[in-house]
C-alpha cells in the first residue's frame, strides 16, 4: 500500500499521536489512598476533595472502615483510636460521586454512612456548606455518631445518624 499524499499522512499521524499522548497523560485515577493535608482549603482545585475520618469511638477501640464508590474500592482500613485516615478524589463531571463506608469496631456493631455525597457536601444551594476537606469524627455521640467537623473553629459542626437502613 502506498500513500499518494505523505504530508497528509504525517499530519494525521501527529494529530493521532498527540491525542493518544493527552489521553494517557490525564490523571484518570480517582482515588490515591493517602493521607490528605489539613492545612487549608484549596478553592482553586475545582472538584478536588479530601475526606478525613477520625476515630473517636467511646470505647477507644480500633475503628475498621471499608469505603467505596461505584468506581473505587479503597479496601479495609484499621484506624487506631484518636487517629485519622483519609483519601483524595475528584468529583466526577456528572456530579454523581458518592463514597459509602462500612464502620465496625469491637462492641460497636456494624454501621453504614455515605461519607461523601455531592447533594450534601458539594452543593452551593445545599443545606450544609461545601467542604473541600471533609473531616468526619466517628462514634463520639450515640444519637448522631457521624459528625462533619469544620476546618476552621468558628464554623458549625454537623452531626448525622447512621444510614443503616431498615
Amino acid at each position: 500500500m502506498s500513500f499518494t499524499n505523505k504530508p497528509n499522512f504525517i499530519l494525521l499521524f501527529m494529530i493521532f499521536s498527540t491525542l493518544i499522548f493527552l489521553a494517557f497523560s490525564l490523571d484518570l485515577s480517582n482515588v490515591p489512598a493517602e493521607s490528605p493535608t489539613l492545612d487549608r482549603e484549596e478553592p482553586l482545585s475545582k472538584g478536588r476533595k479530601n475526606v478525613v475520618i477520625r476515630n473517636k469511638v467511646k470505647n477507644k477501640e480500633v475503628l475498621n472502615v471499608h469505603c467505596k464508590s461505584t468506581k473505587d474500592d479503597l479496601g479495609l482500613v484499621h484506624i487506631p483510636w484518636n487517629d485519622t485516615w483519609g483519601f483524595k478524589f475528584h468529583v466526577n463531571l456528572w456530579r454523581t460521586t458518592e463514597y459509602h463506608c462500612h464502620f465496625t469496631w469491637y462492641k460497636g456493631g456494624s454501621h453504614y454512612f455515605s461519607i461523601f455525597k455531592v447533594s450534601r457536601d458539594d452543593t452551593v444551594i445545599g443545606k450544609y456548606p461545601i467542604c473541600t476537606v471533609c473531616i468526619w469524627e466517628v462514634g463520639s455521640d450515640d444519637k448522631n455518631p457521624m459528625c462533619r467537623i469544620p476546618l476552621f473553629e468558628k464554623e458549625k459542626t454537623y452531626c448525622f445518624k447512621w444510614e443503616d437502613g431498615p
